[in-house]
């Protein structure tokens, strides 16, 4: 029996230190695992652009990650509209958002900089992968007013099941990674068990946050298994089941994606 696809929804392949690129998406390719890779900077957007083009298997988003914002300008937006118009594995626009856990003194100008790049993913009809630390309340507070129409996902999610709750009431996606697997972490242990199916996603934000049992060593793409693996087992379904409905709904958001 084939095994099901798996999409891994944030991966920084292009940042693994112990393993060459090629390996780590061959390995994921044998496994029927789809990376979407995002960029955080100025010059990362073309990284990506190019690495979407090597493997038949990578996608792409293209963004500016908040600690980069002092760099973001008129010039960014440009660049990604050509990425985005000439290369259709360009998939959504990330990753964004706001993170006031290492600096608070310039969250004025992540949230401007969060707030362009929600309108330009609303003018492109593009998905937004969010990156949201330290900042919930004002991450979905800006989402209400300035999203449109373009699908959202909460990347990493490390909120509580009550903001969880928020998030899927406004038709945002949860993207669960390594974490989950971690013995200490409750709360997203309890998301995993209480959201519904219908707005999950898996990830892993290699090479950060390595799931168990592989912790203290590089994260890697292909550990997205394991992570569908924590969840199916959080709430006492098959892994396949989850992957599946994983699966269905990265389709569903992505939906020039083909394999």
């Amino acid at each position: 029996m084939n095994k099901p696809y798996i999409i891994n929804t944030h991966s920084h392949v292009n940042m693994l230190k112990n393993l060459p690129v090629e390996q780590a998406v061959k390995t994921c390719s044998n496994e029927n695992i789809i990376i979407i890779i995002p960029s955080y900077n100025n010059k990362s957007i073309f990284e990506v652009d190019e690495l979407t083009k090597q493997f038949d298997n990578v996608y792409g988003y293209v963004g500016v990650f908040p600690e980069e914002v002092k760099e973001f300008s008129d010039k960014t937006l440009s660049d990604m509209e050509t990425i985005i118009k000439n290369n259709k594995k360009i998939i959504g626009i990330g990753e964004v958002g706001l993170d006031y856990y290492w600096d608070k003194s310039f969250v004025d100008l992540q949230k401007e900089v969060f707030i362009k790049q929600i309108e330009f993913a609303n003018e492109m009809n593009l998905p937004l992968n969010i990156h949201c630390r330290e900042a919930f309340d004002d991450t979905l507070e800006i989402l209400k007013q300035y999203n449109k129409n373009s699908v959202a996902i909460m990347h990493c999610f490390s909120g509580s099941i009550e903001f969880a709750k928020e998030c899927i009431k406004q038709g945002i996606y949860i993207a669960l990674g390594g974490v989950v697997t971690f013995k200490n972490a409750v709360k997203v242990k309890e998301v995993a068990s209480e959201i519904p199916l219908e707005y999950l996603l898996l990830e892993t934000d290699d090479p950060y946050l390595t799931p168990v049992p592989h912790r203290g060593t590089e994260n890697q793409p292909s550990y997205v298994k394991l992570v569908a693996q924590e969840i199916a087992q959080i709430r006492g379904i098959s892994t396949d089941e989850v992957a599946s409905a994983a699966t269905k709904n990265a389709l569903k958001i992505f939906n020039t994606l083909t394999f």
